[in-house]
């Protein structure tokens, strides 16, 4: 298998996988306003466009660098040590996961499992972007994933936002405790 199947491959078992276990999650309570989901979808889009399409074939001086076939190997593996991450957060989140800033019905402070690490381990799992990124060596990959952390920052600010409204100083004090998106970090 070549490297850049292998990456296809991986972030599309991700996202269908993660759309398919949408149905698992509880009906929201609340959510926050498209208005302000809006700005990091828009990131979200455009990083997307840029880091995966085309998949592959960036030639000439699009391409800024490329990596040895051991280092485009290790690009693999960090991807799926990523999407493992991520899925292991939101297996642990269970029913109280949600695509979008939402409260379900019995909304609390989940700080367990890799919760007890960051307090967004979902998007600390998808910063594999990054080795997507350095895996392809291209200036569209840089632009792709600046965009998509742009967009990872962007939410977990907004969900910052709405959980401090919704649980108060529970969350005030694990977020004193946990850092929010790198683990072994001050909080």
């Amino acid at each position: 298998m070549q490297v850049g199947h292998a990456i296809a491959a991986l972030w599309l078992f991700w996202v269908v996988s993660w759309i398919l276990a949408a149905s698992w999650a509880d009906p929201a309570q609340k959510r926050a306003t498209i208005g302000a989901e809006a700005r990091y979808r828009v990131f979200w889009l455009a990083g997307t466009v840029l880091l995966f399409v085309p998949a592959h074939g960036y030639e000439g001086r699009l391409r800024l660098w490329t990596p040895t076939l051991a280092e485009a190997w290790a690009c693999v593996a960090l991807i799926a040590v990523g999407i493992a991450f991520a899925w292991w957060a939101r297996l642990h989140l269970g029913r109280l996961w949600s695509a979008t800033v939402t409260a379900k019905a019995d909304h609390r402070v989940v700080d367990t499992g890799p919760y007890r690490l960051v307090r967004h381990p979902i998007y600390t799992g998808l910063l594999s972007v990054l080795a997507t990124m350095a895996a392809k060596g291209t200036i569209w990959g840089i632009a792709g994933t600046a965009l998509l952390i742009i967009g990872v920052v962007v939410k977990a600010r907004l969900e910052e936002r709405f959980l401090r409204g919704e649980l108060g100083p529970a969350y005030d004090d694990y977020a004193k405790r946990v850092p929010m998106l790198v683990p072994f970090t001050p909080a």
